[in-house]
């Protein structure tokens, strides 16, 4: 079994929770890849490996819902903001020091991911794009229990 499939199958079979810890593993694999590339004085291979790390910020930051994550939500956005300023000042200067410290923010954020993956609660609170089918259907009432009005805001959701 190549890489590929293998990457596939364990992620098939992820909660919403570990896809953005897989999500954080990405950018933190393209952070050394960018750091290991500024230290070889890579140009072409640290640019490609800081847009893939800039695609996963902004496709975290893009699926935030601060209606539902409160200050938390908010921290997380200025926390991919700061991380994609620092990711690109780092390359700018091909300081892999700097992008030492943007792996070092990212690790413990992706931790308190970790913690939060053995709440099965936490699920509930994601926006229904990062949630697998599973979650999507075992957060939504029963269908007796369904009003006009929950059908129409659980579609909006």
């Amino acid at each position: 079994m190549n890489q590929n499939s293998y990457q596939q199958q364990a992620l098939a079979g992820a909660t919403g929770v570990e896809l953005v810890v897989a999500l954080y593993d990405g950018a933190i694999r393209f952070l050394y890849r960018a750091m290991h590339c500024a230290e070889e004085h890579d140009v072409y291979g640290r640019r490609l490996a800081v847009k893939k790390v800039i695609e996963i910020l902004m496709y975290l930051q893009a699926r935030l819902r601060p209606e539902l994550g409160g200050s938390v939500a908010t921290s997380l956005a200025d926390f991919y903001a700061t991380m994609f300023t620092m990711t690109l000042e780092a390359s700018h200067y091909e300081s892999a020091e700097q992008f030492r410290n943007v792996i070092a923010f990212v690790q413990n954020v992706r931790e308190a991911w970790v913690v939060v993956a053995r709440d099965p609660e936490a699920g509930k609170v994601l926006p229904r794009d990062l949630r697998t089918r599973e979650e999507k259907l075992s957060s939504l009432p029963a269908p007796q229990e369904l009003s006009d009005q929950a059908v129409v805001s659980r579609w909006l959701a």
